[in-house]
């Protein structure tokens, strides 16, 4: 199976934390030179420092905030520039906060919607002509399993990763010709900061205790554990591979088996 990266430009977002920076190190581990891409300059430069260099891979990093979409298309677009390739975009980046959708303000809607669909695709803009000269691209989108069936409590998120999913569906149609792929990772619940946050608001509401909430989140998922970022990053990075080149589409579940429907 080859799972080789060399020679291979990945971009990676949200990758100072969590699932992000776990996808990172893994490309960077089949030979990937990386990319990282968020806001803060000092993790930046603490993972860049813990990136595998021993296949002669360059790392490097841009800071931007995915709260302002414009300022990531311009900075990345100024550093492909530079290095005049890519071949794989892993678009990432934190969910939008939970509540009920009833009542969620317009402005909530908006906000999602320029973080994560917009981010996602004048990115994906960027880096097409280089995936098309290449012949090789892979676009990993880390979205959630609220995609195949809606989460209680996440309305807005709900609603902007459906979108998502039908925006990467449609690219994959429209790709797929160049050697292009396009793919979604729908990681279940995974101990990353974005899940501290549910279960800490979970518990504020019900009354019940951190471990508690855990517990019985963890009841729902056959595999009775939430998963590590490592677990999730491992899909990602098969769907990088030269191995997943007839793999587009699709949407991937890594949930222990939560997801109830097929």
């Amino acid at each position: 199976m080859d799972l080789n990266l060399k020679n291979k430009r990945a971009l990676v977002c949200g990758s100072t934390q969590g699932i992000g920076k776990a996808v990172a190190l893994e490309l960077a581990q089949l030979g990937a030179s990386i990319t990282l891409i968020a806001r803060n300059e000092g993790k930046l430069q603490r993972v860049l420092q813990e990136l595998d260099g021993e296949q002669g891979q360059h790392h490097d990093y841009v800071v931007a905030d995915f709260s302002n979409p414009y300022e990531v298309d311009l900075a990345v677009r100024v550093r492909l520039q530079e290095l005049q390739q890519v071949h794989i975009l892993v678009n990432n980046t934190g969910g939008p906060p939970g509540g009920p959708i009833a009542d969620a303000d317009t402005e909530e809607f908006l906000n999602a919607f320029n973080q994560h669909l917009v981010n996602n695709h004048q990115l994906t803009q960027a880096v097409l002509p280089y995936m098309k000269a290449a012949k090789y691209g892979r676009i990993i989108n880390i979205v959630s399993t609220s995609v195949k069936q809606p989460l209680n409590g996440l309305g807005v998120s709900n609603t902007i990763r459906g979108a998502v999913a039908s925006w990467a569906k449609t690219m994959a149609n429209e790709l797929g010709q160049y050697g292009i792929t396009v793919n979604n990772v729908l990681p279940g619940s995974t101990h990353t900061g974005r899940i501290t946050a549910i279960i800490e608001s979970r518990a504020q509401k019900s009354g019940m205790s951190a471990r508690e909430v855990q517990q019985s989140m963890e009841s729902e998922i056959p595999a009775r554990r939430f998963a590590d970022p490592e677990e999730v990053a491992a899909a990602a990075a098969f769907l990088a591979s030269p191995a997943a080149a007839y793999i587009n589409g699709v949407n991937l579940p890594v949930d222990g088996g939560r997801t109830g429907c097929l």
